[in-house]
């Protein structure tokens, strides 16, 4: 009885934090609730035993992400004035476009003839019901075909047991992830570079191959300063354990990286080490690294009789290679994704 009501007030609190991110009007009210979503989360892998999704939770959807969109939020620019009345000229006479504060906001937005729309209108309010409505009902229908599917079919579990002796690992989840589904692991990491593409693209010509942030300084006797001298050997043995543990206990390549990330975040925040310039080969071989030797290992399994499948006699061997690779990869393309484009010249 009292895990039930562990795990019904697990999921309340979980949907109304959800509904807090969604309908938070203020935009880093939303963000800390997004946080709290990922940390609640957690917590629900755990209470499920997914240890593995647990940790990739906690790391990547509220850690990571968190610090992502904080530092969106920080870069938005202040909302420009309403332009002047249509067919009005700015002060250079060029015709002047609406802006998106004239849409919408607490300014109100143009709408249809004309009219202003109000963020708390009633006619917005009635507009949200429908697409509300379709959400709760796509919810409940999932709700109760996975419920019929619970009492139907044990899942892929037992096809998973039957051939993870041939998997060279002993952990479920990094057999399906490295060795039976390694497609969706490959195209994981080959979007995380992606990701990181992008964002370094939006770079002004000018600072392109420099550094991206500013340099960071903290006092040498500070809080961060000592934190950025003593958490990072923590840090590292926690995430060279995660790795090592990634093939028979919760643990792996995403979870390792991520940890490293967040040691390099923490230095270079501590002012001890420069973020890398883009252009920095190293830095460029540790990011295209992993996907590349995935690659290349799973060429040598289709040598073998089969595309991203290893061999059961090097499939250990294989599989620790590509998580180590992965685990570089992983961390240098997370730092830089948090570091942003660059905005210092070379």
């Amino acid at each position: 009885m009292p895990a039930l009501v562990l795990d019904v007030t697990l999921g309340l609190v979980i949907c109304a934090v959800a509904l807090g991110a969604v309908l938070a009007r203020e935009l880093l009210a939303s963000i800390v609730f997004f946080i709290v979503y990922g940390a609640m989360l957690s917590i629900a892998w755990v209470r499920l035993g997914a240890i593995d999704a647990a940790l990739a939770e906690a790391a990547i959807g509220a850690g990571l992400t968190g610090v992502l969109l904080i530092g969106a939020a920080a870069r938005l620019k202040a909302p420009h004035p309403d332009p002047p009345p249509q067919g009005g000229r700015g002060q250079n006479g060029a015709a002047s476009l609406p802006s998106p504060q004239s849409w919408a906001g607490e300014g109100g937005g143009a709408g249809a003839g004309g009219r202003r729309l109000a963020a708390d209108s009633p006619i917005l309010h009635r507009a949200l019901i429908v697409p509300a409505a379709a959400c709760v009902g796509l919810a409940a229908f999932l709700m109760f075909v996975l419920h019929g599917q619970f009492h139907q079919t044990a899942g892929l579990a037992p096809l998973v047991e039957g051939n993870i002796a041939a998997s060279g690992v002993t952990n479920p989840v990094t057999a399906v992830l490295m060795n039976f589904r390694g497609y969706d692991t490959l195209l994981e990491t080959v979007v995380l570079v992606i990701a990181l593409v992008a964002v370094w693209s939006v770079t002004p010509d000018r600072f392109w191959g420099g550094a991206p942030g500013v340099r960071q300084h903290a006092r040498p006797d500070g809080v961060l300063a000592h934190f950025g001298r003593l958490l990072p050997a923590v840090g590292i043995l926690v995430g060279l354990h995660l790795l090592w543990a990634g093939s028979h206990a919760p643990g792996g390549a995403f979870q390792a990286g991520t940890v490293f990330a967040a040691v390099w975040l923490l230095v270079a925040m501590a002012g001890l080490a420069d973020a890398p310039a883009v252009s920095d080969r190293r830095l460029r071989i540790a990011i295209a690294g992993g996907p590349l030797v995935f690659l290349l290992l799973a060429g040598a399994g289709a040598v073998a009789g089969t595309f991203l499948g290893f061999p059961a006699q090097w499939a250990y061997y294989m599989i620790v290679t590509v998580e180590a690779a992965l685990t570089a990869s992983i961390a240098a393309t997370l730092a830089m994704l948090v570091l942003g484009p660059p905005r210092r010249a070379p």
